[in-house]
């Protein structure tokens, strides 16, 4: 079973190879029994259709894991300056940081971004 996670895990693309094609939400987390990561997965899970229609990709860094996308935990923390503490980043196709928050997402905050970005506008002419 490890060997099969390890192969699942590493067929994940990296955040680089999501550009132009994914919006990304990273959600971290310094442990599974986070409260703000439980509220955040409670949202994000009453959103499915809406994500998929809005191409957004969630990942999830939760201590030293990452599920979600084929990048390690400590370089997303690096490149994200993630702190000790719960953090929320939305990420645009063009790879830039949208918005970033120390509490959960709620949908209609994600859904009015996304929605007034450039490239979702233009998807939906």
């Amino acid at each position: 079973m490890p060997i099969l996670l390890a192969v699942a895990l590493a067929a994940s693309p990296t955040l680089a190879q999501m550009r132009w094609d994914r919006r990304v939400l990273i959600v971290a987390a310094p442990s599974a029994q986070d409260p703000a990561l439980a509220e955040q997965r409670r949202i994000l899970g009453s959103w499915i259709a809406k994500r998929d229609e809005r191409d957004l990709t969630i990942v999830e860094v939760v201590g030293n894991q990452v599920r979600g996308a084929g990048d390690t935990a400590p370089a997303l923390r690096r490149k994200f300056r993630l702190p000790a503490g719960f953090t929320a980043i939305l990420i645009g196709k063009d790879g830039g940081e949208k918005l970033r928050s120390a509490h959960p997402f709620p949908a209609a905050v994600l859904e009015r971004t996304i929605d007034a970005m450039p490239m979702r506008r233009a998807g939906r002419r």
